[in-house]
């Protein structure tokens, strides 16, 4: 039986609330692990501190491997990480 749109409505405004309390605990997560690391103290200009963490992202998610359909280890896909390039991040951080 197919749902009537009021509660796929309701559904969606359910998992957009969801999604907005997880987005909160990995931000505060996050900000916590970042204010222990000293950043806090750091005057660092906000899109030079995105490119560091897409630095970062791109570090991990490259150098985890994954396990392919026959049980061996592969190369995690790097592509993932390269999507979220931006202008910003293109840029080496230690150019100066």
């Amino acid at each position: 039986m197919k749902k009537p749109s009021a509660r796929i409505r309701e559904e969606i405004a359910r998992l957009q609330e969801q999604l907005k309390q997880a987005e909160s605990r990995e931000a505060e997560r996050i900000g916590r692990i970042a204010l222990k690391a000293g950043i806090g103290d750091l005057s660092i200009d906000e899109d030079d501190l995105q490119t560091a963490f897409l630095d970062l992202v791109r570090r991990f998610r490259t150098a985890r491997l994954a396990v392919n359909a026959w049980g061996r280890e592969a190369p995690a896909d790097a592509s993932a990480a390269a999507s979220f390039t931006t202008g910003a991040a293109q840029s080496n951080i230690g150019e100066g």
